[in-house]
């Protein structure tokens, strides 16, 4: 009677190790600077304008800069000024969590201030992690658009 209980924790603890490892794999992945080459829409045809995060038009996301911290969970994202986008650092505090749908995980991040205090009132946002290498990762979101579904695609290479 003993074994069984031993057994199921044991099993139960490894199980949990391989998902730890899975996103501490996908965690180092990500870690350090990426470029934002392309943002792209699928499932559905026309035109759009995009508000991102809260922060700026979609146009303003193209060529920016990201930069992943794995050992505190913490980075930025640098937007280029223009005459549209209003340029700068956006501090973010992320992570890496197994998602409920067929991605490889998920990107989870929320906005901090430059001595990483939350200043989003804890309103974040989940990417899904689509493809990602050592060079190249895509992340893709699901929104609806006038009640249709629309997936963001946001493809980065690494630095």
């Amino acid at each position: 009677m003993k074994k069984y209980p031993i057994l199921l924790l044991l099993a139960a603890s490894v199980l949990s190790c391989s998902i730890t490892k899975d996103v501490r794999n996908q965690r180092n992945l990500i870690s350090g600077s990426w470029t934002l080459t392309d943002i792209s829409f699928e499932n559905n045809e026309g035109t759009f304008s995009a508000d991102l995060f809260g922060d700026a038009d979609v146009i303003c996301f193209e060529g920016s800069d990201w930069f992943f911290r794995d050992n505190n969970s913490t980075g930025r994202y640098t937007l280029k000024q223009g005459s549209l986008c209003e340029g700068g650092d956006r501090f973010i505090r992320w992570s890496v969590v197994k998602p409920d749908q067929n991605y490889e995980g998920q990107i989870q991040f929320k906005f901090i201030d430059d001595k990483r205090k939350d200043i989003s009132n804890g309103l974040g946002y989940k990417l899904n992690i689509a493809e990602l290498t050592g060079a190249n990762m895509t992340l893709k979101s699901n929104v609806s658009v006038e009640g249709e579904p629309i997936t963001l695609v946001y493809k980065f290479t690494k630095k």
